[in-house]
């Protein structure tokens, strides 16, 4: 069997990633889940590109493109560039799923095993499999905006599989001990709640707005200005809770992680309100709209960050190295 630093240190890139996932490291493994992570807030700046173009129907049909081909082909309903963006959009969630194979591979392949990370790691594919069925329905009923919704808020819950994976793989596995009060930990369950219903409220916006990813979609019948009222009110109460978690965590004396993952936080909610404000008075413009959704779950990621930074879980323990083995002087026997 080759020791593990020499397959760590072998120069061919190709046995490094098998090695990675075939013979994980707790760092290889971190990165595989951070890799996730990626792919999951990719998918929806990807799907965002998708609904801004008017692909949303780009290929009328699920699993197949079109009724008779699995890839894009000529056709006189639908143009090639929009077939394009949506049959890329499908074969990115095909890239998620791999990443999320490996990382549950690698999850399991880990020695010691540690099985909540087992747990967080299938919770991957398995998501991703369902928001390839659910984007399915989502083309079957025309892009209809519960489903479009729904296609789009699949992906902030997968989220929270990788973040939490990719936190943990990193830590140890002793109870979680609280490193703030009680207050500030309910502070930080309410900021998460908070974000949850920006990111919702966001999605009746986009559904009853321009964007709806079709120019025949159907849209939701609300005010567009009563419900981006509603998004701007839900956005500026999440500010006021993070300003508020960030001064309790400053006069606290809380552990300086925690600390800079409540300043990241305010800084993209800070660009991410930016971003709205100018979008709102150019027209919605297609760029800053993805721009948005991608902001949006930036977001996300931070509020489940600074979550997680409130509790410690001890330091990651490392498989002890083999001693060596060496011969021993055998004593003569006499004849």
């Amino acid at each position: 069997m080759v020791p593990v630093a020499e397959r760590s240190s072998s120069p061919n890139p190709l046995t490094r990633a098998r090695d990675a996932v075939w013979h994980p490291t707790p760092g290889s493994l971190r990165l595989l889940a951070l890799l996730g992570v990626l792919g999951n807030a990719m998918i929806v700046a990807t799907g965002g590109a998708v609904r801004v173009t008017k692909s949303g129907l780009g290929c009328p049909e699920w699993p197949r493109c079109t009724g008779d081909s699995l890839v894009p082909t000529h056709s006189a309903e639908h143009p090639a560039l929009n077939m394009s963006i949506e049959f890329g959009n499908r074969m990115l969630t095909f890239v998620v799923l791999a990443v999320g194979f490996l990382v549950f591979v690698a999850a399991l392949r880990l020695r010691p095993r540690r099985r909540a990370l087992v747990g967080w790691a299938v919770a991957q594919p398995m998501s991703v499999v369902a928001q390839a069925v659910i984007g399915g329905i989502v083309v079957l009923t025309e892009l209809h905006p519960a489903s479009v919704a729904l296609h789009f808020l699949v992906s902030p819950a997968l989220l929270v599989f990788c973040v939490i994976l990719w936190v943990r793989a990193g830590e140890g596995d002793a109870p979680p001990r609280p490193l703030v009060g009680p207050r500030t930990r309910r502070l930080a369950a309410v900021l998460l709640v908070a974000c949850g219903a920006v990111l919702v409220a966001g999605t009746v916006v986009t559904g009853t707005g321009p964007h709806a990813g079709d120019a025949d979609s159907r849209r939701w019948g609300f005010n567009i200005e009563d419900v981006t009222r509603v998004h701007s009110a839900l956005a500026w109460i999440t500010v006021a809770l993070t300003v508020a978690t960030a001064v309790v965590l400053h006069r606290t004396d809380a552990p300086p992680a925690a600390r800079r993952r409540v300043h990241e936080l305010i800084a993209l909610e800070l660009a991410q309100g930016a971003v709205g404000y100018v979008q709102y008075f150019l027209g919605v413009p297609a760029p800053l709209v993805v721009l948005h959704m991608l902001g949006a779950v930036l977001m996300w990621i931070a509020a489940w960050r600074l979550a997680l930074s409130l509790r410690d879980r001890g330091p990651l323990t490392r498989p002890a190295e083999p001693k060596p083995v060496t011969a021993t002087k055998q004593t003569p026997q006499p004849a």
